[in-house]
């Protein structure tokens, strides 16, 4: 599969979030979003791009990048945002693992500030609607930290399909280790999900 042929829409809706790629302009606001969340992210995203952003100038050069690894389709970094208010509630990551087998992976956090409310929940179905729709994804795949209940809900909340297990593939300071659980979901299996 060509990764031309495909291009992941932006924006787009589910009931209760506009999701969207990050834009120029977005500077502002998401060096703000970053210094709110460093400690929230430290343990298990601590080397997500939102996790250690030095300044509004720094995060506004990050979310260009961003746009243009979008428009070549290297990855897909989508801010999730309240319909009502317009909050940043989450952010949806989805990266093209294999074109010819058409995976994918997802990956997620939640702003500390609207963790418990169902936002990552809601946006990763949206998310996993296009690419196993527009995008013609075989198989969608997920990596979280065993330790990460929340993102264990989520993912068992998506019907996905706990596949296997890596021992110890995570340090933390204070020299502790955590494994990784590895999800999966193929096309037919959310079809059926779906129907």
């Amino acid at each position: 599969m060509e990764k031309i042929k495909y291009e992941f829409p932006t924006p787009f809706e589910s009931e209760r979030l506009i999701l969207r790629s990050y834009q120029p302009g977005d500077g502002s606001w998401f060096y703000a979003m970053s210094l709110r969340n460093r400690g929230h992210l430290s343990r298990f995203e601590a080397d997500n791009v939102a996790a250690n952003v030095e300044s509004e100038a720094a995060a506004e050069e990050l979310v260009g990048e961003l746009e243009a690894a979008w428009k070549a389709r290297n990855c897909f970094f989508i801010g999730a945002f309240e319909k009502q208010t317009s909050d940043f509630v989450a952010q949806i990551y989805v990266g093209p693992v294999d074109w010819n087998l058409s995976e994918f992976q997802v990956g997620y956090f939640a702003d500390i500030d609207h963790e418990g409310q169902g936002f990552v929940t809601e946006g990763v179905k949206a998310v996993l609607a296009i690419l196993f729709g527009k995008m013609n994804a075989h198989r969608v795949r997920l990596e979280c930290d065993e330790s990460n209940s929340r993102s264990i809900r989520v993912a068992e909340r998506c019907n996905m399909t706990r596949e296997g297990y890596l021992r110890e593939n995570r340090r933390h300071l204070g020299e502790t280790y955590s494994g990784s659980y590895i999800y999966g979901l193929l096309k037919a299996e959310f079809k059926a999900n779906a129907a």
